[in-house]
């Protein structure tokens, strides 16, 4: 079986030989990684322009964060911040995707360029969301989810994590199929750091190959998380988001290995490098 074949490939987007990466432009003030930072449109730009120029293959540019915890921006607010970002690196044949769980978000950053939807909650927050994306024809990215950031927390309760993740995410996928998105289009996220605990992302992470039985390319979305802070505390305190890069590199290395067709980060430069790295190693096998 050639990679490609095992990694899946995504009808409306390119082809890559390797795992793809997808650098993360966060268009807000509140992100948990890197909020305000960017929250500028010509430096949100600039920076989308940077990631590719170290090795991103598409960039995501979201302007809400989910992070645990956090409250959901007015609707007009989004718009102001997404759809300016996505017209300016999609106008520089940037490959851009939009994190949003808003349909109106979608709608018009697909008018603005996108050529990907990534809604956190698969479709379950905006009951015209599967619609707008049948309607768009974009790829679609079903992430596995049990509720908004404010209590997500409060559902991260398992039995066995990887069945049941299995399992709902193969509800959803079938719900969104049913609303006229097409299955070639479709990319599943067992939604690391969303209602789960460390023990939980780990558990997914060392078991990605059975989300296989989906059918259906994997992105797998790390990066600065904080199961990963977890890890790399031992006895002490957790590192700072933005010290969390190499562990971040590390996953994406294994997700690579296990055939994820992308991984999502931050800092781009150190995971091009790893993905890169796992495709020579699968090369000379």
């Amino acid at each position: 079986m050639s990679t490609l074949r095992a990694r899946g490939t995504v009808e409306g987007l390119p082809e890559w030989d390797r795992c793809a990466v997808m650098g993360v432009v966060n268009v807000t003030p509140d992100s948990f990684s890197d909020g305000g930072r960017w929250f500028d449109t010509t430096a949100a730009i600039k920076h989308g322009l940077d990631l590719v120029t170290e090795g991103a293959d598409l960039v995501d540019v979201g302007g809400e964060s989910t992070r645990p915890g956090a409250t959901r921006v007015d609707e007009a607010e989004e718009l102001r911040r997404v759809v300016p970002v996505v017209r300016g690196l999609a106008a520089e044949g940037v490959t851009v995707s939009v994190d949003t769980m808003r349909a109106s978000v979608a709608e018009q950053a697909v008018a603005a360029g996108a050529a990907l939807v990534n809604d956190v909650s698969g479709g379950l927050a905006d009951p015209a969301m599967v619609p707008a994306v049948a309607a768009a024809g974009v790829p679609f990215v079903v992430m596995h989810w049990r509720g908004f950031s404010e209590r997500m927390n409060s559902h991260a309760v398992y039995t066995d994590v990887v069945a049941e993740v299995v399992a709902e995410l193969r509800a959803r996928m079938d719900a969104v199929i049913a609303g006229g998105v097409a299955p070639e289009r479709l990319v599943i996220d067992p939604g690391l750091g969303f209602a789960k605990q460390a023990e939980h992302d780990l558990a997914l992470l060392a078991h990605l190959a059975d989300l296989r039985v989906l059918g259906r390319p994997l992105l797998v979305a790390a990066s600065r998380k904080r199961f990963l802070g977890h890890v790399l505390a031992g006895e002490g305190s957790p590192p700072p988001a933005r010290e969390r890069d190499a562990a971040t590199a590390a996953v994406s290395a294994i997700a690579a290995h296990q055939d994820a067709w992308a991984v999502r980060v931050h800092e781009v430069r150190a995971t091009a490098d790893a993905v890169r790295v796992a495709r020579a190693v699968e090369g000379a096998q």
